[in-house]
């Protein structure tokens, strides 16, 4: 694992060197939005854990993971997180409807 570091560190010295890239934080998020372009099963894993941590909603997560919600919500499924959905109570609703009716 050494070498590959070394030869990493070459390989983006050698970016800069030739003017590709102003800094390392530059070829690090390049290389970072190619890995998570190039592999979709990392885009569905963040995007599931972000919505489980509750820092995005279902549609944001469906976003991030480049499926519609319904499919989001069917690859939760298949990975058997369940979804708790809180109700408003019958009476509040009836209320509600009333109002509009």
């Amino acid at each position: 694992m050494e070498e590959l570091s070394v030869d990493i560190e070459r390989k983006v010295g050698a970016l800069l060197d030739a003017g590709y890239y102003s800094n390392k934080s530059e070829v690090i998020k390049n290389a970072v939005i190619s890995l998570f372009r190039e592999n979709a099963e990392l885009n569905v894993a963040v995007a599931i854990e972000l919505y489980m941590k509750g820092e995005v909603s279902l549609s944001k997560a469906a976003e991030i993971a480049g499926v519609t919600t319904i499919e989001f919500k069917e690859i939760l499924g298949k990975r058997g997180f369940t979804r708790e959905i809180e109700a408003r109570p019958a009476e509040e609703m009836d209320a509600k409807l009333r109002k509009y009716l």
